[in-house]
């Protein structure tokens, strides 16, 4: 578990009520260093207590719209999920490798984006934004190579 976050303090200063299961949902994605799939959130989650796949999807849905955390998109139809930027993470660019399917975070100083300057240039409100790179993994490469 992240041990700077208070999951259940995250959920309340977004007025949603810290049931077991959100806060089940919270400490997987918060146990990991890198974005998981709905599916191995899921997965995670049912080998220790049986949880419906779509009560996750829900759930995930539900912590996505409060912004505790972020939907990161892998370029199709699929995405992962990670924790939002909070008082103890910040907004960083993440890594999709094409190959393994590996989404990985990176460091936030590494592509840095001032907001400032779209702002000016752009009329309407950004809510978000989000800066992904797509390659192959050094992992992959290494076995193209082999």
């Amino acid at each position: 578990m992240c041990e700077q976050c208070n999951y259940k303090e995250l959920l309340k200063s977004v007025h949603l009520e810290p049931t077991e299961k959100r806060l089940r949902v919270l400490e997987v994605i918060g146990n990991n260093t890198f974005p998981l799939s709905a599916s191995d959130i899921h997965d995670t989650l049912d080998r220790n207590q049986s949880i419906n796949r779509v009560t996750v999807y829900r759930i995930l849905d539900l912590l996505v719209d409060k912004k505790i955390v972020d939907r990161i998109s892998t370029g199709g139809r699929a995405a992962y999920y990670g924790l939002g930027p909070n008082e103890h993470h910040q907004a960083h660019p993440h890594f999709y490798c094409k190959s393994c399917g590996q989404m990985d975070c990176l460091n936030p100083g590494a592509m840095a984006v001032e907001m400032s300057n779209f702002k000016k240039t752009f009329p309407g409100r950004i809510d978000k934004l989000e800066l992904r790179l797509d390659g192959i993994c050094k992992n992959c490469l290494k076995k193209t190579i082999n």
